[in-house]
């Protein structure tokens, strides 16, 4: 396999690319923000067998679309490890992600244009950083571009209805994946507006009969979750499956984009998100502008026109709403580095490219290393912050210190090798040395305090192998990695009320059951001479309360109140 020069490029592409993304795997246990719960749900798929209607605690789960909870119970079912089955589906997505995008560029230019724009993708920060986390977002953007695949496919070298099939059926897995799988058939616009004025190269057959295999592809992938569920859901009396029902299929759709409730930000907040963590992709924008418009302008090349008029679609389709987060509009990345490859190598010996480039490999060195060393030798502010906020001493703070030094060594000798002549091959090797190096020693270091593991194997040793934990104003992290099965009064209930419910189980049994207890709900009918501090985690501080430091009814106050409303509240929005 490695006797040919592109071999030997295709292989190096795809090693680097399994060690950077996949380093670090069955390392750690899920961290938040949605991590835990995505894997919790999963985890009780498998322990009740309803795979059909997802649990968080007691309660129904219908913030998200099962397909990601599907794979990750369908993992553990198989290999038996949750370590390694909650992060599998985010790193065969990702790989998924970059082989379509390597192979497009192959089909439409060259095999060099395909690997530019793989190697781009992977070290795009946003694009790396997602892939190595076992949220939604890496699987929806497989999804997108793969369906994006199969249309260029057929667009531009069709008609190939079987990959305009794929297409669609990828776009509907999309949807039942975050509901947003759709935003893929955009680029049916720009093909329609320049088949309409005569582009060459480009073709959407809408009068061909098979053009409706489409549209029943699409509706097909969406029936695979939605069928059942609506089967199930309808033909049941429980009003927990109605409510079920009404808040996945609109409320979390729909009415969230049109009406959004959380993470407000200001109209041109992607364009910042992609100027930022686009990096290193985006530092040619500048000179790439004039050659895309000569090529729109007069050459008519539909191979730029669609993926650039798709990713500028997608940016306005999530601009729109008042809230925005970064990861939106994470899908549009894949075709921004498929329409710059083509140019990559031209804007390479541009003397303002390679220096930015190569400003961007010093900058990233520099900041490791001085990072570090700032660790090594004193107490910087981030470094008590990370301390305060993830309850982790020195025996973690240092050696991660060391780590980053290390980066920024490697850094330094990368620029020593490339950086004069090949600043990209240099910017390649600080950013794979620090994701290597982030999951290989980051992972271990970090996960007893930022998965919450730390502190519950804390809590059961404290209270005994025969004692009985119940939950209030917990996190999916908590119940998790909880060492029994333990008790919880519901996840979106107020958190006073979980505590009412919480006191009044303890008391059923007062001498085997404890409350673990996040710090807002430490009401003053709690004793907290009489409870014991646990600690932090997740930036949370938790206590253990013993049915004998309760005394009489938990009633807020006005203050009280307040506080809890607000912890809630920003829990809720993470």
């Amino acid at each position: 396999m490695l006797n040919t020069r592109s071999s030997r490029e295709f292989w190096l592409l795809a090693i680097t690319a399994m060690l950077v993304i996949g380093a670090g795997l069955g390392l750690r246990d899920p961290w938040p923000s949605d991590e835990p719960r995505f894997a919790l749900v999963a985890k009780q798929m498998v322990e009740n067998g309803d795979w059909l209607f997802p649990h968080r605690g007691m309660e129904l789960y219908s913030d998200k679309p099962p397909l990601l909870m599907w794979l990750q119970a369908a993992f553990y079912t198989i290999l038996g490890n949750w370590r390694v089955a909650f992060l599998l589906p985010s790193l065969l997505a990702a790989l998924g992600t970059l082989a379509c995008v390597y192979d497009l560029g192959r089909r439409l230019w060259t095999r060099r244009v395909g690997l530019y724009a793989a190697w781009m993708l992977l070290f795009a920060l946003q694009f790396t950083f997602q892939a190595k986390k076992a949220q939604i977002d890496p699987l929806v953007v497989f999804w997108i571009t793969l369906a994006n695949y199969g249309l260029l496919r057929h667009l531009l070298q069709g008609p190939r209805w079987g990959w305009w099939t794929l297409g669609w059926f990828a776009a509907g897995l999309g949807v039942i994946s975050k509901g947003v799988g759709v935003i893929a058939l955009l680029m049916l616009v720009p093909a329609g507006i320049a088949a309409a004025r005569g582009w060459p190269g480009v073709r959407v057959h809408v009068r061909d009969a098979r053009f409706w295999l489409g549209p029943l592809a699409l509706l097909a992938a969406i029936c695979v979750w939605l069928a059942p569920v609506l089967a199930v859901g309808l033909s049941s009396s429980n009003p927990e499956y109605h409510a079920y029902l009404d808040d996945i299929l609109f409320r979390q759709t729909a009415k969230r984009y049109a009406q959004s409730w959380d993470h407000p930000q200001p109209p041109w907040y992607h364009l910042e998100t992609m100027l930022t963590m686009w990096l290193p992709a985006m530092l040619a924008l500048p000179w790439a502008l004039a050659p895309w418009w000569r090529r729109l302008r007069l050459r008519h090349d539909p191979r730029y026109l669609l993926p650039l008029a798709w990713w500028l679609l997608v940016v306005v389709f999530f601009s729109i709403p008042s809230g925005k987060r970064d990861v939106y509009i994470l899908p549009a990345l894949p075709m921004f580095c498929l329409a710059l490859a083509p140019l990559l190598p031209g804007l390479l010996r541009r003397r303002g490219v390679r220096l930015c480039v190569g400003a961007f490999a010093v900058l990233l060195a520099a900041l490791f290393l001085v990072a570090g060393l700032a660790m090594l030798s004193g107490t910087p502010g981030f470094e008590r912050r990370l301390m305060d906020g993830r309850g982790i001493g020195q025996e973690v703070t240092r050696p991660l210190a060391w780590v980053l030094v290390a980066v920024g060594t490697w850094g330094v000798g990368s620029l020593l090798v490339w950086g004069r002549r090949l600043p990209e091959r240099a910017v390649c090797s600080v950013l794979g040395a620090f994701w290597v190096m982030y999951g290989l020693v980051g992972y271990p270091l970090l996960n007893d305090s930022s998965s919450a593991r730390g502190l519950m194997e804390a809590v059961g040793r404290r209270i005994g192998p025969q004692a009985e934990l119940g939950l209030v104003a917990w996190k999916e992290q908590n119940l998790l990695m909880a060492d029994r099965p333990a008790a919880t009064f519901g996840f979106r209930v107020p958190w006073d009320e979980q505590l009412r419910r919480g006191v009044a189980w303890q008391a059923q049994r007062p001498a085997q059951r404890w409350l673990l207890v996040q710090d807002p709900m430490m009401l003053s009918c709690i004793d907290r001479q009489a409870s014991e501090p646990m600690g932090v985690a997740n930036r949370r501080s938790w206590w253990l309360v013993p049915a004998g430091a309760v005394r009489g009814g938990c009633t807020m106050s006005a203050g009280e109140r307040l506080i809890e409303r607000k912890a809630q509240a920003d829990a809720e929005n993470e």
